[in-house]
């Protein structure tokens, strides 16, 4: 079968899913680059999210990894049992947006890779942070705007929640762009691959997680206010300290807005508020 994703598509009696954000990359030469960037040998344990008509699959495999391949479009997933090979690939028919990765691999440690759908990039992000004890690193193929927010550095208009809480315990890196036309059928944006790698420890001391991305959330709820007017609006965080006073103890401005502050500011603002119970919870959504 050729490996065009519209002959494929046309062989399989199958056209792209629009609502479910299906634009497949059949480009070798980019698909090899991803394989790449995410550092593999072949102990390691990937899990694919996507894994659509199996070309990014197919690379995967040629390192030799155990790969759990995740796709829930059932036609789809059909097509992908021809690759299986015994003990080196696993298909599972599922959401990408709501999967314990490391029950779905049966492994402690895992790596993630994905061409996600661009409608579900921030929910998979997410589980990527909730799940993080577990992700040694992930590399996807996200929209050139995300990727630009993820990787941006305090000061600008990109910089936001889910910059703050991945740079807290990942390194973020965008390391390539692909145009649109790679794909098929175009989406009508740019993308950009980025690389998630887990840090050995946070990039700094907070009192609990649930607290931080609590206090992160409610700093970007209102850009264009300062920060002490943003955290204002949410009571239940300033028991004991007013905003105001919680700044002034970190050491911060409170006339300044949220996007200047660094990942060890909001960190340092968050400790501030003083002890707090160990929270792994608190499922902070953007």
């Amino acid at each position: 079968m050729s490996s065009d994703p519209k002959a494929m598509l046309n062989a399989l009696g199958l056209k792209p899913k629009h609502s479910w954000g299906q634009n497949f990359l059949g480009d070798d030469e980019v698909l090899g680059r991803i394989v790449d960037e995410a550092m593999l040998v072949p102990t390691d344990v990937v899990v694919e999210l996507g894994a659509g008509l199996g070309h990014l699959t197919r690379h995967l495999l040629d390192v030799g990894v155990r790969l759990v391949a995740v796709e829930r479009d059932r036609e789809l997933a059909a097509a992908l049992r021809g690759l299986s090979l015994p003990g080196r690939l696993t298909l599972v028919e599922a959401n990408a947006a709501d999967l314990d990765f490391a029950k779905a691999a049966s492994a402690d440690q895992v790596i993630v890779v994905g061409n996600l759908p661009y409608h579900l990039s921030s929910s998979i992000l997410f589980e990527v942070l909730d799940q993080r004890l577990h992700v040694l690193r992930a590399v996807f193929l996200l929209q050139q705007e995300v990727v630009e927010r993820l990787s941006a550095s305090p000061g600008g208009r990109d910089y936001g929640v889910l910059t703050v809480l991945l740079g807290l315990h990942f390194h973020v890196e965008h390391v390539f762009d692909v145009p649109r036309h790679r794909f098929f059928p175009p989406p009508k944006v740019d993308s950009a691959v980025v690389r998630l790698s887990r840090r050995s420890t946070a990039r700094a001391p907070i009192g609990a997680e649930a607290r931080f991305r609590r206090v992160v959330k409610a700093a970007f709820a209102q850009r264009r206010k300062t920060i002490a007017n943003s955290l204002a609006s949410d009571a239940g965080l300033w028991t004991e300290l007013r905003p105001v006073d919680a700044l002034r103890q970190a050491g911060l401005d409170p006339g300044r807005r949220a996007e200047t502050l660094s990942v060890e500011e909001f960190a340092a603002l968050e400790r501030a508020l003083g002890p707090s119970e160990k929270d792994d919870s608190g499922a902070v959504r953007e």
